[in-house]
């Protein structure tokens, strides 16, 4: 976190200054049923809106995060210093650019404010329809030049596509595939839950203090999923720099995280599956994967036969190498970002 924070001061010195903002929906009814009387999304802006005659915004890009992250993410130097920058893709002097936090996640309504596990049992859907709402009563924005996201965020992307026929006029989902979550990785997710919850100390969700067997066990199964295989066999040679490497990365995230929140985020994709209505998407969109995704392995082929229903479709799937980053290759947008400039060209019209 203190290095995304640093890399953030050092992008703004140069960039536009990021505008943070809270927006309420009142009386939100989730899809299961039940409601908030307030539900806060919490968004970070960069740029300016800028209007036609019409009054229309033209020049808005939202960017999703995936499970457990924020928008503040995007900040991380591989991203922003890749994107956002004077001359950049996503030069935030072109494009008012838009980076909510989802629903549980980040400054965002979520359980650990104090409902725990009393907190609406919010799924894709929920967080797709609160994102429309941010942008369109929230924002005033009621059509993106471009939306794009990261693991939870492409599926989020595809999803909003779907809800939201024609609201993006381009469309770049990274890091995942157009099926519902099965097979390892509903396991994985299932193992790390059941992790928490069959820790005593979780107590139902009421617990005063974080159930630390629970949560490292969750927290595990995630740095494994989300390994690099070729860069760590690279970087960590020997048993003894593995083990130093594991120590240092649990002992930086266990206190970043809440058992309640993590196990509603990584529950919350149980209703995804965008298979059925993939042809009805019909503006320019580029997919991308990595060859080293544990998560979205490639050689499940799951991508390639589903990209052909999408009218205006491209499907792009990274070599592993010393460069990507397994399933966090996302993020390291020097690997695709010549990919968003041939998507905006293209959708240009």
């Amino acid at each position: 976190m203190i290095r995304i924070l640093l890399a953030a001061l050092a992008f703004f010195l140069v960039a536009a200054a990021p505008v943070e903002g809270d927006y309420t929906i009142r009386d939100f009814t989730f899809a299961s049923g039940e409601r908030l009387p307030a539900l806060r999304l919490h968004y970070t802006t960069l740029g300016t809106p800028r209007r036609d005659a019409a009054g229309h915004v033209t020049n808005a890009v939202m960017i999703l995060h995936g499970t457990g992250g924020s928008g503040k993410q995007f900040f991380a130097p591989q991203f922003a210093n890749e994107l956002f920058g004077p001359g950049q893709p996503l030069d935030t002097a072109v494009y008012y650019v838009i980076l909510p936090d989802e629903i549980g996640h980040g400054a965002s309504s979520k359980p650990s404010d104090g409902l725990h596990a009393r907190f609406p049992h919010y799924a894709y859907a929920d967080m797709v329809a609160a994102d429309h709402l941010l942008l369109t009563k929230g924002l005033g924005v009621d059509r993106l030049r471009l939306l794009m996201g990261t693991s939870m965020g492409c599926m989020h992307t595809l999803s909003y596509a779907e809800a939201y026929p024609g609201f993006a006029r381009a469309l770049m989902p990274l890091a995942c595939v157009p099926v519902p979550i099965s097979g390892t990785n509903r396991q994985w997710r299932k193992l790390a839950i059941d992790g928490i919850k069959l820790d005593p100390a979780w107590a139902g969700g009421d617990y005063k203090v974080e159930p630390a067997a629970g949560l490292r066990t969750a927290m595990s199964l995630l740095v494994a999923f989300g390994s690099a295989p070729v860069l760590m066999q690279h970087d960590l040679p020997t048993g003894d720099a593995v083990d130093a490497a594991v120590t240092a990365r649990m002992a930086r995230d266990m206190p970043l995280r809440d058992a309640n929140d993590l196990i509603y985020q990584l529950d919350s994709s149980r209703d995804y599956d965008p298979a059925p209505k993939l042809g009805t998407i019909d503006v320019p969109l580029t997919w991308v994967n990595s060859g080293d995704d544990l998560i979205n392995p490639p050689e499940l082929h799951l991508v390639e036969p589903a990209i052909g229903r999408v009218p205006k479709g491209r499907f792009v799937l990274i070599p592993a190498s010393l460069a990507t980053r397994g399933h966090g290759t996302h993020t390291s947008a020097a690997l695709w970002k010549n990919e968003l400039v041939a998507l905006l060209a293209r959708s240009n019209g």
